[in-house]
C-alpha cells in the first residue's frame, strides 16, 4: 500500500492536472510577462504580479464559456489577455496583432510547462505498489496529453479530458470515466486537485475520495473535506527508525 491509510483503501489514484501536476500558473505568468513587456514598459513587480493575477484568477468566467461551448480556446484566452492588459490602460488590437499575441504567449507558455517537484517521487511509489494512476482534467485530451508528455509525465497512460465524455468537473461523469479507465471503484479511488470546489468537493460528491491540494496553506473554514499541502502528503509514511541503544 503506498496511499496513506488515512484515506481509507485506496485501489487507485486520479490527478488533476494543471497547478496540480504541472505548474501551470508559474508558466503563465513567465509567458504572460515576456509577451506584454513592450506593450507595458517600466511596469514595477506588483504589477506585474497583478497583471498575472488577473489573468490566471480574476478572468476565469471566459475560461467557463470555453467549458459551454460559447467561446474557443483561443478566444478566451485572448479575452483574459485584453482584460489583464485593459486593467494598465492598455487595449490589445484586433487582428494580427492580437493573433500575434495570442500566438507568442502559447509558444513561450509551452515551454515553460514545468512538473512540480513533488511528482516524481509519488508517482515511484504509486508504480512500485501497483497502484494504478491517471488524470482527469478540465481541458480537452490532446491539449493536455501534450502538456504532459512535455512535463516529462508521459507515464502517465490515463488521460480523461472535457472531450472524452462530453462532460466538465464537476459533472460526475467525467471522474466516473477516470474510475473506469483505471478498474477501480469510485469509493477506492483517490482524486487529488487545487481547486478545492471542483477537484475536492466535486468529486467527493461523485463518490469518489476527494483531496484539496492545498499547496499554499489558504484557510477555508468551513471546508471540513480531506485536504494536503503537497502531492507527498498523500503516501504512506515509513515510520522513524529508533537508533541502535548500546
Amino acid at each position: 500500500m503506498a496511499i496513506s491509510r488515512s484515506f481509507g483503501t485506496i485501489r487507485g489514484v486520479l490527478f488533476d492536472i494543471d497547478d496540480t501536476l504541472v505548474d501551470l500558473e508559474y508558466a503563465m505568468t513567465t509567458a504572460l510577462r515576456e509577451v506584454s513587456e513592450h506593450l507595458l514598459p517600466g511596469l514595477d513587480q506588483a504589477g506585474w504580479a497583478k497583471f498575472g493575477r488577473i489573468f490566471t484568477h480574476e478572468t476565469t468566467h471566459f475560461y467557463d464559456r470555453y467549458l459551454a461551448g460559447e467561446l474557443t480556446f483561443n478566444e478566451q484566452r485572448l479575452l483574459r489577455g485584453r482584460a489583464a492588459l485593459g486593467h494598465f490602460g492598455v487595449e490589445l488590437e484586433e487582428g494580427e496583432a492580437s493573433q500575434a499575441w495570442v500566438a507568442d504567449y502559447h509558444q513561450r507558455q509551452v515551454a515553460y510547462v514545468r512538473a512540480f517537484s513533488d511528482v516524481a517521487g509519488v508517482l515511484d511509489a504509486l508504480d512500485a505498489a501497483g497502484v494504478p494512476y491517471g488524470a482527469v482534467s478540465n481541458n480537452v485530451h490532446d491539449y493536455q496529453r501534450a502538456k504532459l508528455d512535455g512535463a516529462g509525465l508521459d507515464r502517465i497512460k490515463i488521460l480523461v479530458g472535457t472531450d472524452t465524455v462530453g462532460a466538465a468537473k464537476p459533472e460526475p461523469a467525467i471522474y466516473l470515466e477516470g474510475v473506469r479507465l483505471l478498474g477501480s471503484t469510485p469509493g477506492e479511488t483517490l482524486y487529488v486537485g487545487d481547486n478545492r470546489l471542483l477537484d475536492a468537493e466535486g468529486a467527493t460528491a461523485a463518490g469518489l475520495v476527494g483531496v484539496w491540494l492545498n499547496r499554499t496553506g489558504e484557510v477555508v473554514e468551513d471546508f471540513a473535506g480531506r485536504q494536503v499541502d503537497s502531492l507527498s502528503a498523500l503516501l504512506l509514511q515509513a515510520p522513524a527508525l529508533e537508533p541502535n541503544s548500546l
